[in-house]
């Protein structure tokens, strides 16, 4: 994204269509055509087979509609990823059955869900999509033949400290999400963060 900016910048390229840009990223990496934009981007899949242009970025809200909404970025292994994302996606692809049932019955449901609670600003919502959504993601690359294994122990301490502090405060005030690795970023409000902080650093010291 960052490369595709730059050289679009320093030679003044126009887009012939709206979002063009953010197809030229998306070659380079799936998830960089959202780094095009701030705030809240959504990747719209292509409609064509045979023509993949119109899969582009789409920014459903700028960076100042939710500005009590914070991350926490929870670094659990500096090592590098025994299987990548593109060979991880590809092995799932291959062989997940749960993959192909949440691509065609689940994926579009919760995008909508999503840009509406985003939208909404309703963190309740907010983070039991984006949870199941992480938690189901995981499932199917346990499900892919061989298994495919991103989280590690840290990983899953953390999705129980999160429920743990949930079930506490009686409501969702905060929600994790791990992409293709064991890193994970929790989300909270930022009326939240401090005490969240305080919870986090003591399970994890």
């Amino acid at each position: 994204a960052c490369l595709t900016f730059a050289l679009s910048e320093l030679f003044s390229a126009e887009e012939s269509y709206a979002g063009e840009l953010t197809a030229v990223a998306r070659q380079g990496s799936g998830s960089a055509c959202r780094s095009m934009f701030g705030g809240f981007v959504r990747w719209n899949k292509a409609t064509l087979k045979d023509d993949p242009s119109d899969s582009i970025a789409v920014q459903i809200s700028d960076g100042n509609h939710w500005p009590e909404l914070k991350a926490l970025i929870l670094v659990t292994s500096p090592k590098k990823k025994t299987m990548s994302s593109t060979d991880g996606m590809k092995t799932s692809v291959e062989t997940s059955q749960l993959l192909k049932f949440r691509a065609e019955n689940v994926v579009e449901r919760r995008l909508v869900e999503m840009e509406e609670a985003y939208k909404e600003k309703n963190f309740q919502a907010f983070g039991k999509v984006c949870m199941q959504d992480s938690n189901q993601f995981h499932a199917t690359c346990m499900d892919s033949y061989p298994p495919i294994f991103y989280l590690n122990d840290i990983s899953r301490s953390i999705i129980q400290a999160v429920h743990a502090y949930n079930r506490f405060k009686g409501k969702v005030k905060a929600c994790y999400t791990f992409d293709a690795g064991p890193n994970a970023v929790i989300f909270s409000e930022e009326e939240d963060l401090v005490e969240l902080l305080r919870v986090l650093t003591e399970v994890f010291p």
